[in-house]
């Protein structure tokens, strides 16, 4: 296995809700759905973003669409309107997904 970032594998989207944070992250080869899939879990996601996400962060999966989407619950200081925080409806949370380290086989980090 390989450490390689994510970004490498997928790409992300992010917004918010109120104080919730939504990031989906999307395979970039049906190949590679399995691996984010095992790779990202919630506990992971929520050690990633440390002290950010306040809450708890919930994980839906999308196997048709070969992507998972992330809820990170007070995650953005209270929301777009009560916030100071620079990104106050949580648009480069995609961004700072992409830039976490996964475990890959190294068979298919060589391809990268």
């Amino acid at each position: 296995m390989k450490k390689v970032q994510l970004l490498k594998l997928a790409h992300a989207r992010s917004g918010d809700k109120g104080d919730t944070a939504n990031v989906g992250v999307i395979a970039l080869k049906p190949e590679f759905y399995e691996i984010i899939k095992e790779q990202l879990t919630e506990e992971k996601v929520k050690s990633h973003f440390g002290k950010n996400v306040k809450g708890k962060v919930e994980r839906f999966e999308m196997p048709n669409l070969g992507a998972l989407n992330f809820l990170l619950h007070n995650a953005l200081g209270g929301g777009g309107t009560l916030t100071l925080k620079h990104d106050a409806q949580g648009k480069v949370v995609s961004a700072n997904i992409l830039r976490m380290e996964i475990d890959v086989p190294d068979e298919i980090a060589k391809t990268l």
